[in-house]
């Protein structure tokens, strides 16, 4: 009887950590931007505000699991509001997020703040004493 009860106990909160959130038709075309994408040549249609369980009893879901699925979420959302863009306002907190809602069209949003990037040095070539090896076990 304790055996079929701890299996019992045990089948539902394994399944109750399963979640499956699907992707609508259509929402795949919607984009999701970084959080500091400059979306000036874009239409503000809305705000979006999502959420999923961040953790099942004692135990904590994995962070981008959890992220991933409120992005699928919000661009599911950004459909009903004729959004094709969606851009995180705040970042993922007891598995809940906000995100503005775009119509960017053609428009690419840029990051604001691009990254400079430096050559790389040229590689020298490497001298005999200078090159060491080990056996592969």
């Amino acid at each position: 009887m304790n055996r079929t009860l701890c299996l019992l106990a045990l089948s539902v909160l394994l399944l109750g950590g399963c979640t499956w959130v699907k992707m609508q038709p259509g929402a795949a075309r919607v984009r999701v931007l970084a959080a500091d994408a400059d979306a000036s040549g874009c239409v503000l249609r809305g705000e979006i505000g999502v959420s999923v369980k961040d953790r099942v009893g004692l135990y904590d879901r994995n962070a981008l699991k959890v992220r991933d699925e409120l992005e699928t979420l919000a661009r599911n959302e950004a459909l009903d509001l004729d959004a094709d863009a969606v851009k995180p306002l705040e970042e993922p907190i007891a598995g809940e997020q906000r995100f503005s809602a775009y119509r960017c069209g053609t428009a690419m949003p840029t990051r604001t703040a691009p990254a400079t990037t430096t050559p790389a040095p040229k590689a020298q070539p490497l001298q005999m004493e200078e090159a060491e090896t080990f056996p592969v076990r």
